[in-house]
């Protein structure tokens, strides 16, 4: 019976983050550092979805899914960094046992779907640079709306499978993660029971998730790279590579920083090194993403600049407008004025006349 009730411990009481607890000093640091990036990460990610639904002119494949890439960061982010800003802020280090099991679901969720889609997005930019006259035929709504789909479900079927199954794992009580989010190798750690079973099952699905995808976007582009030497002209060149600069970049900070976390060996450096591995790109990467797509993209620029400048257009507009019915105004007092009888005009000659013929009177009168 005991034994039973340390095993719901943590379904009863939560679990505690251990995060960067060990470090007191660090943590109003980091506080600082991760509020400012996180409210940069949100704004940038909502500014390319906006911009990308408000501006016809980025109404293309290439967009569409660049705007569902700054809302799975959004929520990327938002999955775990509130809760850790709290955890930093106070003393209090608890999540309560569905706040962990929602994490864990968004994370896992979030994941498969942005490693896919990375590769939905080499892709495309395979089809622009080496099949440009067919890129519309080929990438066509229809397509897009279903690679967009097989992402968002290969994620979410992840995420219902292995959330449960690590959630439900026996812990026998033990209730401190060792780390700042309800990660899965975090909580496997925790198990007190065989998780192999699990493990392998993680596994499994990470090689149609995370694996195929990656070699997805290397075989693209391979063709790219083939394509680009194939062109004579510099100009090009350099437009092919800048069509491509932007994911490129993006996929090497999401892979890289993934792939050399779960490398790393299981000691309490590399412990350390992977928290800040996970911090890196959990907030950093969705914070760098608009920030590279923008600065490398005219397009995007030039949507930024006609969105942002249309209330400034709206308000010259108003002022304008003020000012034409006021001449309008003026205008048409101006004519009924002429279009009075010469009898009936108000004259300053005529006016002191009559009040030279006044005083005149009044004299003789006296």
């Amino acid at each position: 019976m005991r034994a039973m009730e340390k095993i719901n411990d943590s379904s009863e009481y939560g679990f505690i983050l251990v995060g960067f607890s060990d470090r007191p000093k660090l943590e109003l640091i980091l506080f600082t550092i991760n509020l400012t990036l996180y409210s940069v990460a949100v704004l940038g990610n909502t500014t390319i979805i906006l911009v990308s639904i408000l501006d016809p002119r980025l109404h293309t494949p290439m967009y569409f899914f660049l705007a569902n890439l700054s809302f799975l960061d959004l929520c990327f982010s938002t999955s775990c960094i509130p809760q850790m800003l709290v955890n930093l802020w106070g003393p209090d280090k608890t999540i309560s046992y569905a706040g962990c099991a929602v994490q864990l679901f968004s994370f896992l969720s979030v994941g498969g779907i942005e490693c896919i889609l990375l590769a939905v997005m080499a892709y495309d930019r395979y089809a622009a640079v080496c099949k440009p006259l067919h890129y519309m035929v080929i990438m066509h709504p229809r397509l897009c709306l279903q690679l967009v789909a097989v992402a968002w479900g290969s994620g979410l079927v992840n995420a219902i499978v292995m959330s449960p199954l690590t959630m439900t794992l026996s812990r026998c009580g033990r209730r401190h993660v060792n780390h700042f989010l309800c990660e899965m190798p975090a909580l496997i750690k925790m198990a007190c029971v065989d998780a192999r079973a699990v493990e392998m099952l993680a596994f499994t699905f990470a090689i149609p998730i995370v694996l195929m995808p990656l070699f997805f976007i290397l075989v693209s582009y391979g063709y790219i790279a083939a394509a680009v030497i194939r062109i004579k002209s510099a100009a090009g060149r350099k437009k092919a590579f800048n069509t491509c600069s932007s994911h490129l970049t993006v996929v090497s900070l999401f892979y890289g920083s993934i792939i050399y976390m779960y490398m790393q060996p299981g000691n309490s450096s590399s412990q350390d090194k992977g928290k800040f591995l996970t911090l890196f790109y959990n907030l950093v990467t969705p914070m760098l993403n608009p920030l590279i797509y923008t600065l490398r993209n005219k397009e995007v620029k030039g949507a930024l600049k006609k969105v942002f400048g249309r209330q400034k257009e709206a308000r010259e507009r108003c002022c304008s407008e003020k000012k034409l019915q006021k001449i309008r105004k003026e205008t048409h007092l101006i004519l009924n004025y002429k279009s009075q009888p010469p009898c009936c005009i108000p004259n300053q000659a005529t006016s002191a006349r009559k009040r030279t013929l006044k005083t005149e009177n009044l004299n003789h009168l006296i």
